[in-house]
């Protein structure tokens, strides 16, 4: 739960080489992509998809898909029980690197950038999608000059236009079936007064703006090379990368908008049924990317050389106690998918059927390697392990116990950011404020109750490890003055989920195994399965991803402060 209680000098010299070295050769096909359909008879639409699928077909792809909490347990049980689906096909055709970590926080921002840019949060700057920092102006900010620096950076569906609308506010009649007209440059949805402020330049900073390294997107684009994304909010403008000009065609609708009938009753994610039609929307435009159009399936378009998308079908499957008259979650052990999270798995593997079958449709199955993954796990997967913990009683607690001592301050807290990991951004960074803060959350019980709704005691504020200020940069492998990392990191005890009522059964954010350890398959064309046993991070996609496609990773600024390597061959 988001509550908000109101290596610089390394990235900036990779930067500068990366601009040194940017006159990276155009490959030939992708000229061939760019320069086809140039002919003015009417004839000239079909005569330029032709060109440009004929192109696709030599060039290389790389098909990324993030099933957002999707763990290694869970695709090993589903091939086990479904040896030839479509997910059974990926692993038998690829090498699975069975014990592959996310980044922490092991959430949705962090995570997916880790996976395009080959660096960790404290080399990207993204700590979470809602987050703070001590150096920005809060949105809506006009007098620069006297305005106090802080300012939460929500990056999420407040950042919309219109945040109740699955276009994000772009104003599309006949929603949801006209979704697939939406625009494919999502920057243009985002309200700027919603955005947080530069100082120096008294202008918002969007996503893009607030990356600190290149994504694969960026050094693809500079190769001439055409790129799509899909994803659940038009904050993933991120993906541009710092240049803005990363993701030819990014698709995002927004998946926290209110749902139509029959799912009437909140958002997406409220109902997995809805959040399954909601992935429908991104994999048909994935279908059409691969059918040489645009996402829309309008226009045409080149095969993009990196693409894909997320699905959150599984993870709210994970999340929710019942829907759909199913129960969510795993049964006891923890090991074995419920009814629900079955129907969503299901689900995932006919969509990558319906790729895999597109691919070997349009000829592009043996040039395009399909990689596997997850942005984040969910934690618990034992439904008896589940503690739901209100986290706003502990920083109110927190702030009482201060204000006592502090009677003429601010309250303690400025921001927050708790789902089974807690983050906290102080108004007073003094090393005395800092020890406070922790003295308090290690010493202080917290209430809370199980899956059947008993109440529960938990030690130490719910947390397992608690670090404080400099540890906090330490942990990140950041600097002490970078505004970003927030003054006190706390990693949950197993089983705890910060949240307020009954309506989650797990989240993510943490640092558990259940949290951070996702399946990572790469697939391609070989007629056997590889396992790769040895511990791996998500981070090293990105590398990856560009060596596939005969590019070089070190055009990756990550890759060069974080020395990522691709992942290796068994």
């Amino acid at each position: 739960m988001k509550t908000m209680h109101k290596k610089a000098a390394a990235v900036a010299a990779v930067a500068t080489a990366i601009l040194l070295a940017g006159s990276a050769v155009t490959p030939a096909m992708a000229d061939d992509a760019r320069n086809s359909g140039h002919d003015s008879s009417g004839d000239a639409a079909e005569v330029g998809h032709d060109a440009t699928h004929g192109a696709a077909k030599s060039m290389k792809h790389v098909l990324l898909l993030s099933v957002d909490g999707l763990h290694q347990k869970d695709l090993d049980w589903y091939v086990r029980a479904h040896p030839t689906s479509a997910l059974a096909e990926l692993v038998k055709s690829g090498t699975s690197y069975t014990n592959a970590q996310t980044p922490v926080p092991s959430d949705s921002f962090p995570g997916l950038v880790g996976q395009l840019t080959g660096g960790n949060p404290g080399t990207t700057g993204i700590y979470y999608d809602d987050t703070f920092n001590r150096a920005l102006l809060p949105a809506g900010t006009t007098n620069c000059a006297a305005a106090t620096p802080g300012a939460e950076v929500a990056f999420t569906e407040a950042a919309d236009t219109n945040p109740n609308a699955l276009d994000a506010g772009a104003g599309l009649a006949g929603l949801p079936a006209s979704i697939l007209s939406m625009t494919g440059h999502p920057d243009t949805l985002l309200n700027p007064a919603a955005l947080p402020v530069d100082p120096a330049t008294c202008k918002p900073v969007y996503p893009h703006q607030n990356l600190k390294v290149n994504t694969v997107f960026e050094v693809a684009k500079s190769a001439g090379l055409p790129t799509a994304w899909s994803d659940k909010h038009p904050a993933y403008e991120i993906l541009n990368g710092p240049s803005g000009k990363g993701v030819d065609d990014l698709f995002t609708p927004e998946i926290n908008s209110q749902a139509t009938a029959p799912y009437s009753a909140g958002d997406w994610t409220k109902d997995n049924a809805a959040t399954q039609q909601y992935d429908g929307y991104k994999v048909q435009a994935v279908l059409n990317e691969i059918a040489g159009k645009d996402h829309s399936g309008t226009a045409a378009a080149p095969v993009p050389a990196i693409f894909g998308m997320n699905f959150q079908a599984v993870s709210t499957a994970q999340k929710l106690p019942t829907s759909d008259g199913m129960t969510g979650g795993y049964l006891l052990g923890g090991t074995v998918p419920g009814a629900l999270l079955r129907k969503a798995l299901d689900g995932v593997n006919s969509s990558i059927a319906q790729f895999q079958s597109a691919l070997d449709r349009d000829g592009l199955k043996k040039s395009t390697t399909i990689i596997l993954s997850a942005k984040h796990g969910q934690s618990p997967t034992d439904p008896a392990a589940l503690t739901r913990v209100p986290d706003a009683a502990i920083i109110d607690g927190l702030t009482a116990e201060w204000k006592a001592a502090h009677p003429a301050g601010a309250d303690l807290v400025a921001f927050s950011t708790d789902d089974d990991i807690m983050q906290l951004w102080l108004s007073d960074r003094s090393a005395a404020a800092v020890l406070f803060a922790k003295d308090y959350l290690s010493t202080h019980t917290a209430g809370g109750n199980t899956l059947a709704g008993a109440a529960k005691t938990v030690t130490s504020s719910g947390l397992d490890r608690i670090y404080a200020g400099d540890k906090v940069a330490g942990y990140f492998g950041t600097t002490n003055n970078d505004p970003r990392y927030p003054d006190i990191l706390g990693i949950a005890q197993t089983g705890v989920v910060f949240t307020g009522g009954t309506s989650k059964i797990a989240e993510h954010g943490g640092a558990s195994a259940d949290d951070r350890n996702v399946p990572l398959v790469v697939s391609g064309s070989g007629d056997h399965a590889q396992t790769v046993t040895s511990t791996v991070e998500t981070t090293r996609i990105a590398p990856t991803i560009l060596t596939l496609l005969g590019l070089d990773p070190h055009n990756l600024q990550a890759v060069q402060i974080e020395g990522t390597k691709a992942l290796p061959q068994d």
